[in-house]
Formats: structure tokens, C-alpha cells, sequence
């Protein structure tokens, strides 16, 4: 019998970084985060001291949290380092709050203290939802101030000690009262665009890029998502798409492409069957699909010296053929005639000085989740610099994206009817 992980008692673990809710803890050094975590998952995962800084880097652990599923943890760094190494463990917090479905700031037997409140401050403009964890309640309850400042301002609030493991449950409660629904609700990648028990056509290039042995995680989530539709899945090649959609005797409900073929692929699809491509669907799945089509459309308006912006939510190994350093480039240059200029960015660094960039292009962002993609793309909006994804983009390169998109509006519009 193999050894490993058993599915059955470690779910979280198993399931994709980008799909987990991301819950930060956050405070000054010393108000018991690491202490919080262990409570929560009732494991000594994080280390516990009474030396401040303990924590340097972000600890993270993935748990499944019932009734909202797989979470990851993260504590971090205390918000209140000092010198030039708590400076860069500060702004690692601030990135681990940046990229959080929820936070839980965490209040030592001090009380609020301006460290707190500029954290509040913080976490209410990036609208990120937050519960005030008055920890070492054991030491002393909070004070009467600190609670009339969160009633006084509707902030969720509760008391715990978490090192006597007094108040768990209740802080589980919270936790799933306060996550925000939208991310909480079951969303669609391309359930919405096929009846129940269809059929549907992945069409999949195995290229230098293609993974061995495997398929990126986008197509593996539109496969799995359609067994649990009880949908007839077809994976297929572009050389061999022909001769199977002559081969079948009822054309499928939708076909989903690569978004490197789409030209090819959309050629040979009559118009008659639903179109679209795996990025395509998580720039709807991850974000926002209106704004990734206005960023595309951006790509007609490129002058000499404008200047783009790669962005990449993962660090891989770069091909000779790389879609966004070698293909994406050489085709925008194509298509505009444009001297342009390429920077790229990977992984959770998001630049300061954004408005230098005419176009953020975006990969799908599988391995970063909803929350984290929305507040890149709002972020954008907000410094008025248009932002898209690898597979609109591509689609708008090669003229087909109103055909692209199609799918997916009608399918928005159907549900805005409802």
C-alpha cells in the first residue's frame, strides 16, 4: 500500500493554494498570534515565545475550517518591529494582509494601542473584513474603552486565551460569520456555460511549455468541475480537433481552448458552438472579466514607448518558447507595429509605480486566489492603468476575442435576468 497523504483526513492539504481562504494574523509582537494559530488548529505548528520577533517570515498552515472548508493560516511578523531587518518583516505582513480573504488582529493585555488602530485604519481601506481577537484574557479582560471603540465602530470583537485554549469554538463561529460572502459561494469556472450531463471538448497542446506528465491546474479544474456536473469531458489535441468534431454525431455544448491555438482552434469550430479559452474563464473565475476586455482593447492604442507589465502569480522555468516573455511580446509588437517595452513580475510583488505601464497583462492567476487578483485589478483601476490576462489578450491579438467572450456575457446576462 502506497504512503501519503490520506485524502479523507487532510483535505486542506490537498486542495490548490489559489482555492484556499487566506486568513491573516496580525498585531504588535508578542499579542499571542503564534499562540492563536496553535490554538485554532490544535497543533503546535508555530513557535511560541516570550522573546518579541519570534516570528520573522509568515508561517502558514493549510486547515480545513468547517464550515467554509480548506484555509490557510498565516502568522506573521508583529507590525510593531524595529530596525532594518522588522522593517522588511513589517512590509512582509502588510503583503500577507494584501493578498487575505480575512484578517484577525490580535490584542494583547495592553489593549488597542496606535500600532492597533493604524492596522484598522489599514485593513478598513483595502476593505479587507476583520475580527479583533482581545487574546490573554486569562491576564486581563479588555478594557472598557477598547470595547466601546468596536462597538462604536461596528468592529467585530471577541475574547480568548489562547493559551489556555479558552474561546475556540466561538472564534470559529466568528471567523465564518465575517468571511465575506461572495468568496464563500460556490463559484462557476465554466459549470454555467453547459446544461448539466452535456458534453463538452478541452482542446489541450502538448507543447515544450506543457508540464511532463501532467496538465496545468486550469485544465484539471474545468475537468473536475465537470465530473461533478455529471458532464462528458473530451480532452483532445489541436492537430486531431478536426477529425473528432467530424467524428461526433451531436456537436458539443461548449469548447474550451488553449489559448496559444485559439486562432487555429476558432477556424475550425463552426460559430454555431460556444467558444472560449481556459484563461478566459479565470479572468472571470479569479477577477473580473469587463475590465480584462477593456485592458485588451488598450492593445489598439499602443505607441512607440509605451511600456507593459507581465505579471505572473508563480515562479517557473523559463522556455525558450515562454508565453509571456517570448510569445506574448513578439506578437503585440506584430500586431501594433509598435516599438513597446516589456517588464516582468512574478510572484506577490506588486509595483509601487504603476502608472509608468500603459498595459498590465495578467496570467490566469490560478495559483493566487479571488481576493488577492480583485484588489491587483482594482488597484489597477484606481491608477487608471488597464489591466487583462494571458488569454484575452491573446484573443484580441488574434482577432477572435468578441467570439471569446461571447459565452461568458450571455451567460452574465442571463443571471442579472434571474
Amino acid at each position: 500500500m502506497c504512503q501519503g497523504v490520506n485524502p479523507e483526513t487532510n483535505p486542506a492539504q490537498l486542495t490548490p493554494r489559489g482555492m484556499r481562504y487566506q486568513i491573516a494574523l496580525v498585531g504588535r509582537r508578542n499579542a499571542g498570534k503564534s499562540s492563536l494559530l496553535n490554538m485554532l488548529v490544535g497543533q503546535q505548528v508555530a513557535i511560541v515565545s516570550d522573546v518579541k520577533g519570534t516570528t520573522t517570515d509568515a508561517v502558514a498552515k493549510a486547515y480545513e475550517l468547517q464550515p467554509i472548508g480548506a484555509v490557510t493560516f498565516f502568522d506573521t511578523a508583529g507590525i510593531d518591529d524595529v530596525g532594518m531587518l522588522g522593517k522588511q518583516r513589517v512590509q512582509a505582513t502588510r503583503n500577507a494582509l494584501y493578498r487575505a480573504d480575512l484578517a484577525l488582529l490580535v490584542i494583547d493585555e495592553q489593549g488597542l494601542t496606535e500600532h492597533d488602530i493604524q492596522l484598522v485604519d489599514e485593513m478598513t481601506a483595502l476593505k479587507l473584513p476583520f475580527v479583533i481577537v482581545f487574546n490573554k484574557m486569562d491576564k486581563r479582560m479588555p478594557a472598557t474603552d477598547d470595547l466601546s471603540f468596536c462597538q462604536l465602530n461596528n468592529l467585530p470583537h471577541i475574547s480568548v486565551s489562547a493559551s489556555k485554549r479558552y474561546g475556540t469554538s466561538q472564534l470559529k463561529q466568528l471567523i465564518a460569520e465575517y468571511m465575506p460572502a461572495e468568496l464563500t459561494a460556490k463559484a462557476n469556472i465554466a459549470a454555467d456555460l453547459y446544461p448539466n450531463g452535456a458534453h463538452i471538448l478541452c482542446v489541450v497542446p502538448i507543447d515544450t511549455a506543457a508540464p511532463t506528465g501532467r496538465l496545468i491546474l486550469p485544465q484539471v479544474q474545468v475537468l473536475r468541475e465537470a465530473l461533478d456536473n455529471n458532464a462528458i469531458a473530451t480532452v483532445v489535441k489541436e492537430s486531431q480537433l478536426q477529425q473528432l468534431l467530424a467524428s461526433l454525431v451531436n456537436p458539443p455544448a461548449l469548447i474550451i481552448s488553449d489559448a496559444q491555438v485559439i486562432k487555429q482552434v476558432a477556424s475550425l469550430v463552426p460559430e454555431s458552438i460556444p467558444l472560449t479559452t481556459f484563461s478566459t474563464l479565470f479572468a472571470r473565475f479569479k477577477g473580473d472579466l469587463s475590465p480584462m476586455v477593456s485592458g485588451a482593447n488598450t492593445l489598439d492604442n499602443l505607441t512607440d514607448g509605451s511600456k507593459i507589465l507581465i505579471c505572473e502569480a508563480c515562479s517557473h522555468n523559463v522556455q525558450e518558447d515562454d508565453i509571456g516573455r517570448v510569445k506574448l511580446p513578439n506578437w503585440i509588437r506584430k500586431y501594433s507595429g509598435k516599438d513597446v517595452s516589456f517588464d516582468v513580475l512574478s510572484g506577490h510583488d506588486f509595483p509601487e509605480d504603476l502608472e509608468q505601464y500603459t498595459l498590465v497583462i495578467h496570467c490566469g492567476a490560478c495559483m493566487f486566489n479571488r481576493t488577492e487578483m480583485l484588489r491587483r485589478i482594482r488597484e489597477c483601476e484606481r491608477r487608471n492603468v488597464p489591466i487583462t490576462n494571458y488569454g484575452v489578450a491573446i484573443s484580441k491579438l488574434q482577432g477572435v476575442l468578441p467570439r471569446i467572450v461571447g459565452p461568458l456575457l450571455t451567460a452574465n446576462a442571463k443571471l442579472c435576468s434571474q
